[in-house]
C-alpha cells in the first residue's frame, strides 16, 4: 500500500495547544513542541493502518502555494480571513518539507496535488493499493480508499464510483462552508439526495444539477455553474 498524506491539517493541529484552562495559551511557542506533536500523530496514523496494510512508501504533501481558485472569486476562502494563525505554522510547513520530503505545489492547492498522486499512482498500481490520508471531505469524489484519521472517526473509506460520482454532484448543491463556496443557499443533504434520485450516470447528474441552476440563476447559470464546478472539483491533470 502506498500512503498519500494531505499533511495540513495535521500541521495546524501541531501547532494547539492543549488548553486545561481559560487562560492557557492556544499556540505552542517553541518549535520542539509542535515538532514532537506532529511527529507523534503523524507516526500513530502509520503505525495504525500497518497493523491492516502492509505499507511499501509514505508520500507527504503540504504548504500549496497560490490558490488558482481565488482567482476564480475572492470570495473563496475569504471567510478564513478572522481565523488565527499560529506563529509557528510556517515553520511546521518548512520542518515537514524538510524531515518527511514534503511535497508542494504552485498555483493549486495541497488537495488538488494529493489528486494528481492518486490518479497516476491509481492507474499504475491499482486503486486498491494507494490510499488518501486526510480529515479532508473533499476527496470523497474519487472512488478511492481514504483513511479517515481524526479521533472520532478513524476508519477507511472504500467510495465505489457510483458514490463518487453523486459525492461530488452533492457537493455542488450543498456547497462548502470551510471554503466559503455556495451557490444553492437553502439546500441541503436531504434536499440533494431526493433532487437526484433516479440519476445513474455522470451526464444525468450533470444535466439534472444544470436545471437547477438555471431555475436559480437564469441567463447567468452556466457561469454560475462553471463557477461552482471548478472551486470544488479537485484536479487530477
Amino acid at each position: 500500500m502506498i500512503l498519500l498524506v494531505d499533511a495540513d491539517s495535521l500541521i495546524f493541529a501541531s501547532c494547539l495547544k492543549n488548553k486545561e484552562t481559560i487562560i492557557d495559551q492556544e499556540f505552542y511557542t517553541y518549535i520542539e513542541e509542535c515538532q514532537n506533536k506532529f511527529d507523534q500523530q503523524f507516526m500513530k496514523i502509520v503505525n495504525d493502518l500497518e497493523e491492516l496494510y502492509d505499507i511499501q512508501k509514505v508520500l507527504v504533501f503540504n504548504n500549496s502555494k497560490g490558490n488558482f481558485r481565488k482567482i476564480i472569486t475572492p470570495k473563496y476562502k475569504a471567510n478564513r480571513k478572522k481565523i488565527k494563525i499560529p506563529p509557528l505554522l510556517n515553520d511546521m510547513h518548512q520542518y515537514v518539507l524538510d524531515n518527511y520530503n514534503g511535497i508542494q505545489a504552485f498555483g493549486i492547492e495541497t488537495d488538488d496535488i494529493v489528486a494528481k498522486y492518486w490518479y497516476e499512482i491509481s492507474k499504475q498500481v491499482g486503486r486498491d493499493n494507494v490510499m488518501i490520508v486526510s480529515i479532508d471531505k473533499d476527496y470523497k469524489q474519487f472512488p478511492a480508499l481514504i483513511y479517515n484519521y481524526h479521533f472520532k472517526h478513524r476508519e477507511v473509506l472504500d467510495i465505489t464510483k457510483k458514490q463518487a460520482i453523486y459525492n461530488f454532484y452533492e457537493q455542488m448543491i450543498v456547497g462548502d462552508v470551510a471554503d466559503n463556496v455556495q451557490y444553492m443557499k437553502g439546500k441541503g443533504v436531504a434536499f440533494a439526495k431526493k433532487y437526484f434520485k433516479g440519476c445513474e450516470t455522470k451526464y444525468q447528474y450533470t444535466r439534472k444539477l444544470y436545471e437547477l441552476f438555471q431555475k436559480e440563476y437564469k441567463g447567468k447559470a452556466r457561469q454560475k455553474y462553471a463557477e461552482c464546478y471548478h472551486l470544488l472539483k479537485l484536479r487530477t491533470q
